[in-house]
């Protein structure tokens, strides 16, 4: 893929009018051109000495294409209703949609043939999240996001037009692979916000998810209720070309992060992060279970208010989707309140809530619906309060050269709790009844707990364990030197300049390293690693 060169001499009223330095250590000049002959618009073209500003219509932008890519995982859902088979017999039958008989009758297969495209979606999305979003951390960001949402956009044609079942469950775990576009924007949103509004920065591309998969769900059901299912697929191909186009009009350019890393490279650090930086390791004890919990209790509320006490026909199930709507609303506010606290703390306050939450689930869940409804917004708002937390936290300690691999270990980490959550939570309430799926969630909660008191909130980097470095409550603390990751992208200050420079003109070894593919790490002032 080649790009035509020339200096970026633009001036737009999104970009910063003050002088910062830049960390691309290259003299290459900024490309004009994507793929060798798609023009970038002047006012995105990289210019190191004129960054473009993270502003909160750019923000939006994020947000709403995280809504339409992340909808792929979720159109194929309410067309089968997968997770219904599950359960028993009598209530297959009774929850088994039109819409799923449409699809099974429309390749002239039986019902449980379709009921695989879901897991393949999903596969497919966690293939993705493995090998395609680290590459945010080996070429620029701009053309691999318009690459990968013109090639799902485009394969969503297939789902729309084929009479082969073969080739749908082909084309849904391709679209899966292809549907990390969001996953590639939150990093990049990081690394274009300083430390004191990364989260909330972060919180609207996320909340732009949790939108997604609502109304996914949503529109699906509707459409597919009343006319053809294949008309799901045609909004799904078309939204996603008109994002591909809303993104080429506002997604910034900027330099890869590692220039001289190899693809294999990058695969080899990102194992090692996920094995040996302990903040990683403590992060991922904490989502997992965190995941495990969200998708315990959604998945088994449709079996818990169809049954008594409630008996709740079909359609009053579905609206409680849209309680979900609380923590896209609360987003925005959670991420500007992680963004003035330690993570640490806000970590701490939220699993105790999350705790509180899912002994209410214990006590009532299957005696009083109030008990329900309550226990619906809190695992809402604190599944993503707590993702935001750790998120936050780990891409605050560690190199912003690597946030898109350590974001796909953080992926990772969500999807194994997804798949342990759906699987044991139905197991024990087919079985067991509504009170032991709840128990099981109260213990994942009591885990969070547990991990989250195993590390401080400012002990050094290399350290597993233990409570080095106090428990300060200031921000100053965790991110004394995280300034200086990004100046160009973040407007960083003088003093993060000053300090820039000056660790660029000491890191040879380190530019040896990052070439390798490897995370370089700072240096403090007194010449040790920092752990940052």
């Amino acid at each position: 893929m080649s790009d035509s060169y020339a200096a970026s001499d633009v001036s737009a009223p999104e970009r910063s009018s003050s002088p910062v330095y830049s960390t691309n250590t290259n003299s290459e000049e900024a490309p004009t051109v994507d793929f060798g002959f798609l023009p970038i618009p002047a006012s995105l073209r990289y210019d190191p000495t004129r960054p473009v500003r993270f502003q909160l219509l750019l923000n939006i932008a994020f947000g709403v294409s995280s809504t339409f890519v992340i909808a792929n995982l979720y159109y194929s859902q309410p067309l089968l209703n997968r997770q219904i088979q599950a359960c028993s017999s009598k209530l297959y039958a009774r929850y088994l949609s039109p819409a799923s008989v449409q699809l099974a009758d429309s390749f002239h297969v039986s019902y449980e043939e379709v009921s695989n495209v879901p897991t393949l979606v999903q596969v497919g999305y966690a293939v993705g999240i493995l090998l395609i979003s680290p590459l945010g951390d080996l070429v620029r960001r701009r053309p691999l996001v318009l690459t990968i949402i013109f090639i799902a956009a485009s394969l969503s044609i297939g789902l729309a037009f084929t009479n082969s079942l073969p080739v749908f469950e082909a084309l849904s775990f391709l679209v899966g692979v292809f549907t990390i576009v969001p996953q590639v924007l939150v990093a990049l949103a990081a690394d274009l916000n300083p430390p004191h509004r990364r989260a909330a920065a972060m919180s609207i591309v996320m909340s732009g998810l949790l939108f997604g998969v609502l109304t996914a769900r949503v529109v699906a059901g509707i459409v597919a209720e009343y006319v053809s299912w294949r008309v799901v697929y045609y909004i799904a191909f078309a939204s996603q070309y008109a994002i591909a186009l809303l993104l080429y009009l506002t997604v910034p350019d900027y330099p890869s992060k590692n220039k001289g890393a190899t693809y294999w490279g990058i695969l080899w650090t990102m194992a090692k992060l996920a094995v040996t930086e302990p903040v990683i390791v403590q992060a991922a004890l904490v989502l997992i279970p965190n995941a495990a919990v969200y998708a315990n209790f959604w998945v088994t509320l449709t079996f818990l208010l169809g049954g008594a006490p409630y008996n709740y026909s079909t359609l009053v199930i579905g609206l409680f989707g849209f309680v979900g709507m609380v923590g896209v609303m609360m987003a925005i506010p959670i991420g500007r309140l992680i963004d003035r606290l330690v993570p640490w703390y806000a970590a701490i306050v939220s699993i105790l809530l999350y705790v509180v939450i899912t002994a209410i689930g214990v006590a009532a869940d299957g005696i009083n619906i109030a008990a329900v409804v309550i226990v619906c917004i809190g695992v809402d708002v604190l599944r993503q309060t707590i993702q935001m937390t750790m998120t936050t936290w780990v891409f605050g300690l560690l190199d912003a050269k690597a946030r898109s691999r350590i974001y796909a270990i953080i992926l990772v980490s969500l999807f194994i709790g997804q798949i342990m959550g759906t699987s044991v939570g139905a197991l024990l309430f087919t079985k067991y009844g509504w009170r032991p799926s709840a128990a099981i969630s109260l213990a994942w909660s009591g885990f969070m707990l547990f991990v989250i008191f195993l590390r401080g909130p400012h002990v050094p980097r290399r350290r597993w364990l233990g409570y080095a470095g106090g428990l300060s409550l200031r921000q100053s603390s965790v991110h004394e030197t995280d300034a200086v990751e990004q100046p160009d992208t973040a407007a960083g200050t003088q003093v993060a300049q000053i300090a820039e420079t000056s660790i660029r003109r000491s890191s040879d070894v380190a530019e040896i390293k990052e070439k390798q593919g490897e995370v370089v790490y700072e240096k403090e002032p007194n010449g040790h690693p920092s752990d940052v």
